[in-house]
């Protein structure tokens, strides 16, 4: 894998992931967008609620306050959202954001990366440990083999979670996602979806997950290379992740820089 190099013009990709994806093409499947002064309140099916923006405009931290209140009461009064998540950016220009969303409620989440890069860095061959494979999958079998690897990983109980249907309903209004899997032995022992964002030039790469003793192998490498490979084909330029501290070393030495952080916070009802 190749190295980002020390070159690489940071602030031009922040630029490029605040005007190409704070937009509409954040929130694919939304069923409802709210605009409020600078925020879009998003609603999604399943009661989950979502807030975004561009950035607030310049707002003081009064202003702010108050964006958080009218937010939250738009929520509230919304009896089909039984949670919202507001999703901040840490080069954002927000005064009083963290102390007015802990005091209507929310909850800060662990901060994780913003990574971003150029997708063709990111293609590679990985070499893979003797008996893994890769593929991409669409049967609801796979889907849900891969699910249930994902909540055994992250200490979710599979017969509950719901994310195997969560997935599987995406799938249906999104067919331009990809679910890649990495497997051995006839068992799912990595996964990680591809989104390319329709009308930008950015592709996603988002849950990722790897069993533990299968970690530190490259096989998460490998999968990151084969998603690039697919998104340069759509003829993608661009590839960003969220990342925790797992996983954000390996998208670094895949060819991704961090050009800022997110924090998502938190509200239920």
């Amino acid at each position: 894998m190749n190295s980002p190099a020390a070159d690489v013009d940071v602030a031009g990709l922040l630029a490029a992931y605040d005007d190409q994806l704070r937009t509409d093409a954040e929130t694919p499947g939304a069923v409802a967008v709210t605009r409020l002064g600078p925020l879009r309140l998003v609603a999604f099916a399943g009661g989950r609620g979502f807030v975004t923006y561009r950035d607030l405009g310049g707002a003081d931290a009064a202003t702010v306050r108050g964006l958080v209140a009218a937010a939250l009461a738009h929520f509230r009064d919304d009896e089909a959202i039984s949670s919202a998540e507001w999703k901040t950016r840490g080069h954002d220009v927000a005064p009083g954001l963290h102390e007015a969303l802990v005091d209507h409620g929310f909850v800060p989440q662990e901060p994780e990366s913003i990574m971003i890069g150029d997708a063709r860095l990111l293609v590679a061959d990985v070499p893979l440990p003797d008996g893994v494979s890769l593929r991409r999958i669409t049967a609801e079998a796979d889907v849900r083999a891969m699910s249930a690897m994902a909540d055994e990983v992250f200490g979710d109980d599979p017969a509950t979670s719901g994310h195997a249907e969560q997935i599987l309903r995406r799938q249906e209004r999104d067919p331009d996602m990809e679910l890649w899997v990495a497997e051995a032995g006839g068992e799912v022992i990595s996964a990680g979806r591809l989104e390319p964002v329709a009308g930008t030039e950015f592709a996603g790469l988002w849950g990722g997950s790897t069993r533990p003793e299968w970690r530190g192998r490259g096989i998460y490498r490998a999968l990151t290379a084969a998603r690039a490979r697919s998104a340069v084909e759509r003829g993608k330029v661009y590839l960003h992740s969220d990342s925790t501290e797992f996983s954000r070393p390996i998208l670094e030495r895949s060819g991704l820089v961090k050009v800022s952080t997110t924090t998502p916070y938190e509200w239920r009802r």
